[in-house]
């Protein structure tokens, strides 16, 4: 049995893409309370595997999680793009005017807007995870207070949505990264037709620097779609480069990577795997 390290509880949508991902067969979820802990207990055991939300369609990149991947040492060998749907979830029984407070992980938050804009009665209060946001509830039984999580932890912890379908945007989507560590990673993806991967590099600080490495990339047919630059702690206006790419022919491909590497430093292949697809609904 897979056995899965992963941020939040149990109902969080870590776990919910998690299960999604290995939807034929049975996985143990590992919960952790923050990322770095995914990280730390991936290298306390290298059969462990992880799952890192890394973008939101509306909140946008998690940059801390691209630093965090970067510096273990762990590679990608997966991604999962999941369809995100808030609930309101109350202890049952109480309607909407009893409520006084929501609490929930901030960008849950962010993502309710509207429907927080609706309701000034409530005060709404960050959290760190949708999930146990839900457990405190009912494991503490308290009454006037709401969280915003899915319908996996509202149904775990046994809470009663009063109100389905939250999000202000109803095409909120994140994308997971599933990653291992080396060996674990070569095991897992051996035999596997692989068409997508994330880099990471530095430039020099140079006219058309990132132009000549973009046009390489193209010359191989090897597609971008993302670029992420974030700035390098105590090297004033240097960043490093996260590029996810994707490609149809991998001796091609490798060859295109070849040829930009005399091109960058500090030059990291974060790892090769499958492009998810993403949900119709």
């Amino acid at each position: 049995m897979k056995r899965i390290a992963i941020q939040g509880g149990l109902g969080s949508y870590h776990e919910i893409a998690a299960k999604a991902y290995f939807c034929e067969e049975n996985v143990e979820i590992v919960p952790c309370e923050t990322f770095k802990d995914v990280f730390k207990k991936m290298e306390m055991d290298e059969t462990l595997l992880g799952l890192i939300a890394i973008e939101n369609t509306i909140a946008g990149s998690l940059l801390p999680n691209h630093n965090l991947l970067r510096e273990s040492g762990c590679l990608i060998i997966g991604e999962y793009k999941l369809r995100i749907s808030h609930q309101f979830a109350v202890l049952p029984g109480q309607k909407m005017e009893d409520i006084k407070e929501v609490h929930s992980h901030p960008i849950a938050l962010m993502q309710c807007e509207d429907f927080l804009d609706e309701n000034k009665h409530m005060l709404a209060i960050e959290s760190d995870d949708t999930a146990t946001s839900a457990k405190e509830i009912a494991e503490k039984n308290i009454k006037g207070r709401a969280a915003i999580c899915s319908k996996e932890a509202a149904q775990e912890y046994g809470l009663e949505i009063l109100a389905a379908g939250i999000e202000t945007n109803k095409r909120n989507f994140t994308r997971f990264l599933l990653i291992a560590k080396p060996d674990m990673a070569y095991r897992m993806n051996r035999g596997m037709e692989l068409n997508k991967s994330t880099i990471v590099f530095t430039l020099p600080h140079e006219e058309g620097s990132l132009s000549k490495v973009l046009t390489i990339l193209s010359f191989y047919h090897i597609n971008l779609t993302k670029i992420q630059s974030l700035p390098i702690i105590g090297r004033e206006f240097e960043y490093q480069f996260y590029v996810a790419l994707t490609f149809e022919n991998y001796e091609r491909y490798r060859q295109g990577l070849d040829a930009i590497k005399p091109l960058t430093s500090e030059f990291q292949n974060l790892g090769e795997y499958r492009e998810a697809k993403t949900p119709n609904n």
